[in-house]
């Protein structure tokens, strides 16, 4: 590009700046006069990130970074010609800007900034409702993305995001709880603001509850982005969670009354009552130790209050999942348990198994007592 035609364009962006922004198109005439194109991308990048330059973003994009582009790192590049997308009209305007975008970078050596700007259009797409478009984008996406030995942190958080989104909009629960909590590893926590960090608990919160593949939230729980549901009106549905994790049907009773709020869970209540009966069938496993877990169909009714007809269900049930491992003789009934699935523990269950360990302390200790007391002889000899 002619020079004085830069410096002319750059001189009227200057001038419709921001006065306190001025500044900086002088040290982007300056760095691409004397060709330090990292320093320029940099200084680019932190001006297109200042609200002040929304307006400058598109014409500073299309009139000099274009012109540019080749010479810059491509992952940057597709950044700003991301923050630019963020100033079309709509959204139409906003993947032809963005399929050119991927146009450009699509090259063997920038597969990264291909990756970046293709999940990006794939996004538009699922606002547009091109669901078939944009799940054809991101398996083109996840297929170079599992090829890479290493990529920018960046690319796989918008592709897990954007991943997660296409899975909520498809109602596959499980696997948008997969992706969502994979991009929330992506990220710093620090960067979402405290209602999309609602948001989103919520929403991984109500998926973990309605998936019929999801039996073990031990990873939301232990998330801090439950936290954000604290001392809010949705508290209720982290309450929710702990009650399902430790099989507690008193608790659930008690707040099954805000089911209702949560139009997804009001859909699912049927679905709920049936896996919580499962989470308190996994639950009395585990409170008992190993060699007292032959169960009658009579103690599970009472430990479930599920009906004594439907118990031999609810264990054919859990066995399928995988949540226990066992047999059932229906003939006696009675359900011969040798593994629970593991889960995470809240501190009254903690509780249990230290009472456990004090009792499994106490019998071999009894049983070393008894082998000292007939076996004297023998340790004598």
């Amino acid at each position: 590009m002619d020079p004085e035609v830069v410096s002319n364009f750059l001189s009227e962006q200057r001038e419709n700046a921001p006065e306190d922004l001025q500044q900086s198109f002088l040290t982007i005439e300056d760095y691409w006069d004397r060709k330090l194109w990292h320093q320029l991308t940099e200084v680019l990048i932190h001006y297109f990130n200042t609200a002040a330059s929304a307006s400058q973003r598109l014409p500073l994009f299309r009139h000099f970074i274009l012109s540019f582009s080749e010479k810059i790192n491509q992952l940057q590049f597709v950044t700003l010609g991301l923050l630019a997308a963020t100033q079309c009209s709509d959204d139409q305007e906003r993947l032809a800007f963005l399929t050119d975008l991927v146009t450009k970078v699509n090259k063997p050596a920038s597969q990264d900034a291909y990756v970046y700007a293709l999940v990006a259009a794939s996004e538009v797409k699922l606002r547009l409702q091109d669901l078939a478009g944009a799940r054809k984008d991101l398996d083109t996406a996840e297929s170079i993305l599992d090829s890479f030995d290493s990529v920018e942190t960046e690319v796989h958080a918008a592709f897990y995001r954007t991943n997660a989104s296409y899975f909520q909009a498809k109602a596959d629960f499980g696997a948008f709880y997969k992706n969502a909590l994979l991009y929330l590893a992506c990220i710093d926590l620090k960067s979402l603001t405290l209602e999309e960090a609602q948001a989103r608990a919520y929403d991984l919160s109500v998926a973990a509850l309605v998936s019929d593949s999801i039996y073990n939230f031990g990873e939301l729980l232990l998330h801090p982005i439950l936290d954000s549901l604290n001392n809010t009106q949705n508290g209720w549905l982290r309450d929710l969670l702990f009650a399902f994790n430790r099989g507690d049907l008193n608790a659930y009773s008690v707040l099954e009354a805000n089911i209702s709020k949560a139009p997804l869970l009001d859909e699912h209540k049927t679905f709920l009552w049936q896996k919580i009966s499962l989470s308190a069938l996994t639950e009395a496993v585990f409170r008992r130790p190993p060699h007292d877990r032959a169960m009658t169909f009579q103690t599970i009714s009472q430990e479930t209050k599920v009906q004594p007809h439907e118990i031999e269900i609810l264990i054919m049930k859990a066995l399928s999942l995988g949540l226990l491992k066992g047999s059932i003789d229906q003939v006696a009934e009675v359900a011969r348990i040798n593994w629970v699935q593991p889960k995470v523990l809240d501190m009254k269950q903690i509780d249990n198994m230290r009472l456990r360990l004090k009792d499994w302390d106490s019998s071999v200790n009894q049983l070393g007592n008894w082998i000292e007391g007939v076996g004297k002889d023998v340790w004598a000899a």
